[in-house]
């Protein structure tokens, strides 16, 4: 979430760096598309190929979010080559925020469902109710972009002092972001004590390598953003940060798919690897059930 963008803290940044043209923001634009490419091939799969579980909800959600994080990105990047309005810079900056806001919520709420399945898996199998994951992605979404559309409309159209809805928006970021480390730290844990007897669920590895990649990638786009904000001076080093959050929308896909095929040497169709790596496995209190079974039985899709 960025916290405070480009367009509340002034043009500096925009005007930093001689044009801004470095090597970073380069990058930027070489990730952006491949990442979009990714992530439209989880869409494709998930939303035409694949009967959806629960968990499989969340991730074709998340891989929406990350799709618009990399195409509002994208196109901001393009921006610092020409001089363009400077509303078209804020209308970019809001859409770029509410996006990496939703992924970093729906991370959160992922991570926290896999440690209540890793916690509680006989609650979590009979008393999970159906449409949960419909309801928190639907809640979500609704909730951050009514923040932001409020928080837009609120300072662009009457210079309203956003100082509260900002603090919001920051408390949001850091109790996410708490929620996240602690029931990944203890879904670690439970992975490592059943890696001891057998092999962990796919899913839990996804979600561990997930989080991971969002602490060290997506993580510093946020905390600059809040430094910025609160101390008022433009300290963020915002080419390095928007290229390690390209970097991790980008690999979010990459990481599904190699979870799919783990342990499987034989080539596959991307259809087979993707349902494997999210396909409903029993919890870590119980056995390894069959993923092409469970992902089509009805009482796991919605």
């Amino acid at each position: 979430m960025s916290l405070s963008p480009g367009w509340l803290r002034g043009n500096s940044e925009g005007h930093s760096s001689s044009g801004s043209l470095n090597w970073l923001n380069i990058l930027s634009l070489l990730i952006a598309p491949l990442g979009l490419v990714g992530n439209g091939a989880v869409l494709w799969l998930l939303g035409f190929g694949i009967r959806r579980n629960h968990f499989s909800v969340y991730i074709l959600n998340l891989a929406a979010a990350d799709a618009l994080f990399l195409f509002f990105s994208f196109l901001s990047s393009i921006l610092r080559f020409f001089p363009f309005f400077d509303l078209t810079r804020k209308i970019l900056s809001f859409f770029t925020s509410m996006s990496y806001t939703v992924g970093l919520s729906l991370l959160a709420a992922i991570s926290t469902e896999r440690c209540l399945s890793a916690l509680f898996p006989l609650w979590y199998r009979c008393r999970r109710p159906k449409h949960t994951s419909a309801a928190v992605c639907a809640v979500l979404w609704a909730l951050i972009g009514t923040l932001w559309l409020l928080y837009f409309v609120l300072w662009y159209h009457f210079n309203f002092n956003f100082f509260t809805l900002i603090t919001i928006l920051a408390s949001w970021f850091l109790l996410l972001t708490c929620i996240m480390c602690v029931s990944s730290l203890i879904l670690l844990l439970r992975v490592q004590c059943r890696s001891r007897r057998r092999q962990p669920p796919r899913l839990y590895l996804l979600v561990l390598l997930t989080v991971l990649m969002f602490l060290l990638c997506d993580l510093p786009w946020g905390i600059w953003d809040f430094m910025n904000f609160y101390s008022k001076l433009d300290v963020r080093p915002s080419w390095l940060c928007d290229a390690l959050a390209c970097v991790n929308s980008s690999v979010n896909p990459l990481i599904y798919f190699l979870v799919g095929r783990l342990g499987n040497k034989r080539r596959e169709p991307l259809r087979e690897v993707l349902q494997r790596a999210l396909g409903h496995e029993q919890g870590l209190g119980g056995g390894t059930t069959n993923t092409h079974t469970h992902i089509s039985s009805p009482e796991t899709t919605l």
